[in-house]
């Protein structure tokens, strides 16, 4: 009989793989390949243990401990020239080992390269805020709270950023369906109209595929625009909209339709 798997990554499209299949990697250097790199990671592992280092696509990936990350990355910025924090975010492994992977990526333009700070928490374990450090990083913070639900201790303003106040549930976990769960269904029509107004009116269409090109009441048709609850017929004339200012703009030329071409070939 056929084990059990736990179906904790609700966005995964298929349950059961070939259990021989192996997965192909990015190939990874040795640190040592490269001089820079080389003299970064050993100012970095002279003060924080670095569990493990390597040169991925042109960058170098350093997996530290959690706790050491606001120091590593004032030791970056202040000794090492890494000056910009770029991007930071989560990857969710909840459902392998109950961990998320935390990331940071440090770009030095004097040196021209990058490196990649990670490491891994325990599922409910709060981070370090860097926004002192580093700008950039409190929004980064709050949408990684809002979308995976971690939280950033010191953050000044620790609340949700895209997601409204209210909301339940943190959209980029796996566990998070893709189209939305029920309280997503009917967020909208609750909140505008009541609970009164759901038989009227319906669950909200969240699957961003379907998409109905005869409705004009939800969607706008680009190019052929028609008013608010007109009924779109394949044989009815069309009126082509400009989204353009006539001369175009400063470095933008106006789009020219009747001279433009659709390339249909997939290749080119």
């Amino acid at each position: 009989m056929r084990a059990y798997t736990p179906k904790d990554d609700v966005q995964a499209k298929a349950y059961y793989t070939d259990r021989f299949y192996v997965a192909p990697q990015v190939p990874k250097q040795d640190v040592a390949d490269d001089a820079v790199f080389a003299a970064d990671l050993e100012a970095i592992s002279a003060k924080f243990e670095v569990k493990e280092s390597f040169i991925q696509v042109g960058q170098m990936v350093v997996y530290i401990n959690a706790n050491d990350i606001y120091a590593v990355l004032e030791l970056m910025r202040d000794e090492l020239e890494y000056t910009q924090l770029t991007e930071m975010s989560a990857i969710d492994w909840l459902a392998k080992d109950n961990t998320f992977e935390i990331f940071y990526q440090m770009l030095s333009m004097n040196k021209r390269k990058r490196i990649r700070i990670k490491y891994f928490i325990e599922n409910g374990q709060a981070v370090d805020s860097v926004e002192k450090l580093f700008r950039s990083a409190d929004w980064s913070e709050r949408e990684m709270f809002d979308m995976f639900g971690i939280e950033a201790n010191n953050h000044p303003f620790m609340k949700r950023i895209l997601m409204p106040y209210d909301w339940q549930g943190n959209p980029l976990l796996k566990t998070y369906p893709l189209e939305g769960d029920e309280f997503a269904a009917w967020y909208e029509v609750d909140k505008i109209y009541g609970k009164e107004a759901r038989d009227i009116i319906g669950p909200e269409l969240r699957d961003t595929a379907r998409v109905d090109r005869y409705d004009s009441n939800r969607f706008a048709r680009l190019g052929f625009e028609v008013p608010k609850g007109t009924e779109i017929t394949d044989d009815m004339e069309k009126t082509v909209q400009s989204y353009q200012e006539d001369g175009g703009v400063f470095l933008i030329t106006k789009l020219d339709k009747e001279s433009s071409k659709v390339i249909d070939d997939p290749q080119r």
